[in-house]
């Protein structure tokens, strides 16, 4: 090939029309239950300060750490014990939406913590908003961005949703989702929790007993069915980012906006908004991190030291020494 046209082909691509996301971690804002843990104004001013970062976007993908229901008991509430059971009024999907949210996940170990008929207001209060979500067996989300239709589908380690720990079927619905969208998203939940629990591992990942998933195996397998960009949370803290066949993986984007019951010590009040832009046909182009933290009782601001972005160099450069994206001062992401 002459050089001529090799240059003719790199300008071709660098001018190729991309579609940008960004994608932030585990979002809570406020709990019904126990009294007393909703944040001030009723939650309208949380989201001030990254608003516009999330707004900055052609679409933009959270996980809903928790239902958005306004009745129900939960049977994790028991007499005299610590519940951990979270539930956000309905109305609060509104913030969601004004703040630049398009996507939800709701596989999470909390969307089922008031039942089913909880799940099912979550999604009709999303479904109000315009809200696309996933996370119930078999769900597909759609969403269609700048004449692009692209496929949300969002995983946890449970059999109420899709499963993580359950490779051909979660093979089977992501070549579904890709002969009939443009693109594939593929949110998912798994993996150790804790300050302890920012390392890809190899194989199945346990906390508390159960098995939260082989996210090497999984983040691999849908790609190669058919995914192109894959975002995860769960460990509640940052983890790395790998390059595998072209598209870009994010093994945790940590506690992004989780206000009133979560330890926020340390590098659990850590976060990152990850941008990507993906080429017509998937593959990464390119892509930056902008750190975030969370302030007092968990209120997200922008980090300006940078914290959020100097923790994923150092754990991509850790774990994937060869497939780990690099990460410049500035925050900008590319291949290794």
């Amino acid at each position: 090939m002459s050089p001529l046209l090799l240059i003719a082909l790199s300008l071709a691509q660098a001018e190729a029309p991309t579609l940008r996301f960004r994608a932030v971690g585990d979002v809570m804002l406020g709990t019904s239950v126990p009294e007393g843990v909703l944040p001030p104004d009723d939650g309208a001013h949380l989201l001030d300060d990254v608003a516009p970062l999330l707004q900055d976007a052609d679409v933009t993908i959270a996980n809903l750490e928790g239902p958005l229901c306004d009745s129900g008991t939960s049977a994790k509430c028991r007499k005299g014990g610590n519940c951990y059971a979270f539930r956000s009024p309905t109305r609060y999907a509104k913030y969601l939406k004004a703040a630049g949210v398009d996507l939800g996940s709701t596989a999470n170990n909390h969307s089922g913590d008031f039942g089913e008929a909880c799940r099912r207001e979550t999604e009709a209060a999303l479904d109000g908003q315009g809200l696309v979500w996933s996370g119930p067996p078999g769900s597909i989300g759609t969403l269609t961005a700048k004449g692009k239709k692209i496929a949300l589908l969002a995983f946890h380690t449970s059999g109420a949703t899709n499963d993580v720990n359950d490779l051909a079927t979660a093979k089977k619905l992501v070549a579904q989702a890709a002969t009939t969208h443009e693109l594939v998203v593929v949110s998912f939940h798994g993996g150790a929790e804790g300050l302890g629990a920012d390392r890809v591992k190899d194989g199945a990942e346990r906390y508390l007993g159960e098995n939260r998933g082989d996210l090497k195996a999984f983040t691999h397998a849908v790609i190669d069915a058919g995914a192109d960009v894959v975002f995860g949370h769960g460990p509640h803290v940052l983890r790395a980012m790998e390059l595998y066949q072209g598209r870009l993986i994010a093994y945790s984007l940590g506690n992004f906006a989780t206000y009133g019951r979560f330890s926020l010590i340390g590098a659990l009040g850590v976060s990152v908004i990850l941008e990507v832009e993906l080429a017509d046909d998937g593959r990464f182009v390119k892509g930056r991190l902008l750190s975030t933290k969370q302030e007092g009782k968990g209120v997200p601001m922008r980090d300006e030291t940078k914290r959020g972005q100097k923790t994923i160099a150092e754990l991509s450069a850790r774990d994937f020494p060869k497939t780990g994206v690099r990460v410049a001062d500035d925050g900008a992401l590319s291949a290794p």
